[in-house]
């Protein structure tokens, strides 16, 4: 590529040390396309990093993504490294970008962790009434449906300060007994080695767009669209808009207990599964489809979704009892 303008390209990313990582191994895949290139990454602790309570009252998790995204409307920024699970379903793209790349998905599992010494080996293991923190109302549904006995509770920050609340090494109120995490965010951390149970796609069904992340510009920066093009994953791109069609026609947004998970099939068929569930877990609607013979992941996606919504979907997303 020899268009690319002279000078260097700036990269929006979180502040945390797996955002950073993440924009650290985009910049190493940039430079193996164009060898040349000046990358320089632009950290920016976000308003819901700084925010210590429950996200919903805040706007939710799209407030992750929305400074980044504004600066890079502004121009201070030339990209963005987003999670995709991160960015909200039910509001349209921020106006003049777009997700020019999706890097091959990273593991959508996610694991249990427990305290450094601890004996507990499965969720099965722990005792009735034992504390299990998550950060995510769709794991906190789908751990109450397979253990009501539980006492799920809501943990906030990065991966690091919540792995030092479980540890024992950062003052909480409730030392949890237990907590569950992506295993995409251990790994990509180097710290795989302290998930001890790795939940199937059964027990635990992902969160949209879970392991993916997406490379973002402007619309009308052809030079860095066509740079981050050339590190798209088709098959990534195609599973994730299938799932994340069905997340905008449910209207979900990053408090809704909302699942789905879509797999390309060895012979090429898509396959997507959703799952809406009521907040304690107690109710929840289930779909699977595949893609037949058109095979498209938009139509796909709104397949799943009028399913969902055929099955009383909208109310256990609004919380109205039956």
């Amino acid at each position: 590529m020899t268009d690319f303008p002279d000078r260097p390209l700036r990269i929006g990313t979180r502040s945390s040390a797996l955002a950073l990582t993440q924009a650290e191994h985009v910049s190493d895949l940039l430079r193996k396309i164009e060898p040349n290139l000046d990358i320089e990454l632009v950290p920016v602790t976000t308003e819901a990093d700084k925010w210590q309570g429950d996200l919903a009252q805040l706007g939710g998790k799209g407030l992750f993504v929305k400074e980044i995204d504004q600066m890079l409307q502004r121009g201070q920024v030339d990209m963005a490294v987003h999670c995709i699970k991160d960015v909200p379903g039910d509001e349209p793209m921020p106006r003049g970008l777009v997700f020019a790349a999706y890097l091959p998905r990273d593991e959508v599992r996610d694991v249990l962790l427990v305290p450094e010494g601890s004996d507990v080996q499965t969720l099965d293991d722990l005792p009735a009434g034992a504390t299990v923190a998550t950060s995510a109302v769709r794991r906190k549904a789908q751990i109450n449906r397979a253990r009501p006995d539980l006492n799920v509770v809501r943990v906030r920050g990065h991966i690091e300060s919540r792995i030092e609340k479980v540890d024992g090494k950062r003052k909480v109120d409730t030392r949890p007994d237990a907590m569950i995490l992506a295993r995409a965010g251990l790994e990509r951390l180097g710290i795989s080695h302290r998930a001890r149970q790795v939940f199937s796609v059964d027990e635990i069904l992902p969160a949209v767009g879970a392991g993916a992340l997406g490379l973002e510009c402007r619309k009308d920066d052809d030079a860095v669209a066509y740079l981050l093009q050339q590190l798209n994953h088709a098959r990534t791109m195609t599973e994730v808009t299938a799932e994340r069609v069905m997340l905008h026609g449910l209207r979900g947004h990053c408090n809704s207990p909302i699942a789905g998970y879509c797999v390309t099939d060895p012979d090429g068929q898509l396959s997507l599964r959703g799952m809406v569930f009521s907040r304690d877990g107690s109710k929840f609607v289930h779909a699977h489809y595949w893609g037949e013979s058109l095979n498209d992941p938009g139509v796909l996606g709104s397949r799943v979704c009028a399913e969902l919504l055929r099955q009383g979907a909208r109310d256990i997303i609004e919380g109205i009892p039956h």
